[in-house]
C-alpha cells in the first residue's frame, strides 16, 4: 500500500523540478555572455546575408487579374499597393469553418496579428501591409473594431488564395509593382517563417527593395538611405518627413547628441 510520504517524494505531473543553469560570479556570467555574443552576431551577419540573397531572387509576373472586396468596393490587385511600390499580403483565416467563427478569426492568425506594429514606419519605406479572408467585410470590420487592429483587411473573391499557396494554410505573399503598373510576385513565406513577422524590420527584410539603407548589400540601382535618418515618429511622417532639427537625436547624431551633453554638463 502506498504511503503518504512514498508520494510526497515523487513528482507531481506538471509540477516538475526545473533543472536551472548554474549561479555564478558577475564575472563569469559576462564571460558567458560575450561568449555567446559571438554567435549571436555571427547569427545577424547571416540573417542580412540572407536577406541579400532574397533581394536577388527571380521575379514572377502576375499575368492574371484578381480582385477583392475592401471597405469602399471591389478593388483590384494592383489597388491593394495603396500606390507604393511594394505589397504584403498576409493570408488569415477569417471565414466559415474556422474555429472561432464568426466572433473570432484563427488564433494563430489572431496572434500574428497582435504584434502587427505601426504601419506609418512600414509605409515610409513605399511598403504596404495588407491582410486577406474569406470573410464579408462586414464580418472583418467587425472583428477589427472588437480586436483594435488597424490594417487593411480585403475579402478575397476569387483563386488568388489557391494561385499563391495560401488556400489551405497561411503564409505572406510579396509583390512589386513597376511604373507602368506590372505586377511581380518576388517572395513567399509561410509555417514558422510566418511567426518572425510583426515587426518592420521583419517585414521589410522579406521584400525585394529591402530596408533601404546604404549599409545593405542590394543590387545596383536599388533605393538607400542613411540609416536612422528616415525614422520617425508615427503620426510625423506626413507633417514633417525629417524630424525637426532643432532636436538632437542619439540615434541618428550620436556625436552632437554627446557634444550637446558635455556642453549642458559645464553649463
Amino acid at each position: 500500500m502506498e504511503t503518504s510520504k512514498q508520494r510526497d517524494k515523487e513528482p507531481v505531473k506538471g509540477n516538475l523540478a526545473m533543472k536551472t543553469p548554474p549561479i555564478v560570479s558577475q564575472q563569469e556570467w559576462e564571460a558567458a555572455r560575450q561568449k555567446l555574443l559571438v554567435k549571436e552576431k555571427a547569427f545577424t551577419r547571416s540573417r542580412d546575408a540572407l536577406a541579400a540573397e532574397r533581394r536577388r531572387m527571380p521575379w514572377l509576373a502576375v499575368e492574371k487579374k484578381y480582385e477583392f472586396d475592401g471597405p469602399k468596393g471591389r478593388v483590384s490587385l494592383l489597388d491593394l499597393f495603396e500606390g507604393r511600390r511594394q505589397l504584403i499580403i498576409y493570408r488569415a483565416f477569417f471565414e466559415a469553418g474556422v474555429f472561432g467563427w464568426p466572433d473570432h478569426a484563427c488564433r494563430g492568425c489572431s496572434l500574428g496579428a497582435d504584434q502587427v506594429s505601426h504601419l506609418a514606419h512600414l509605409n515610409a519605406r513605399d511598403t504596404t501591409l495588407a491582410w486577406a479572408s474569406r470573410a464579408p467585410q462586414a464580418d472583418i470590420a467587425r472583428l477589427k473594431a472588437r480586436m483594435g487592429w488597424a490594417m487593411p483587411w480585403y475579402t478575397i473573391t476569387d483563386s488568388f488564395d489557391k494561385d499563391f499557396g495560401v488556400d489551405e494554410w497561411h503564409g505572406h505573399n510579396v509583390f512589386f509593382r513597376d511604373d507602368s503598373g506590372k505586377i511581380f510576385r518576388t517572395y513567399f513565406i509561410n509555417n514558422r517563417g510566418d511567426e518572425a513577422m510583426g515587426t518592420v524590420w521583419s517585414y521589410l527584410d522579406i521584400t525585394p527593395l529591402g530596408r533601404q539603407e546604404i549599409w545593405e548589400d542590394s543590387p545596383e540601382g536599388y533605393p538607400q538611405t542613411a540609416p536612422y535618418k528616415w525614422w520617425n515618429w508615427h503620426d510625423n511622417y506626413d507633417a514633417e518627413p525629417v524630424p525637426n532639427p532643432k532636436w538632437i537625436d542619439i540615434l541618428t547624431d550620436p556625436q552632437e547628441a554627446a557634444r550637446k551633453r558635455a556642453a549642458e554638463e559645464k553649463a
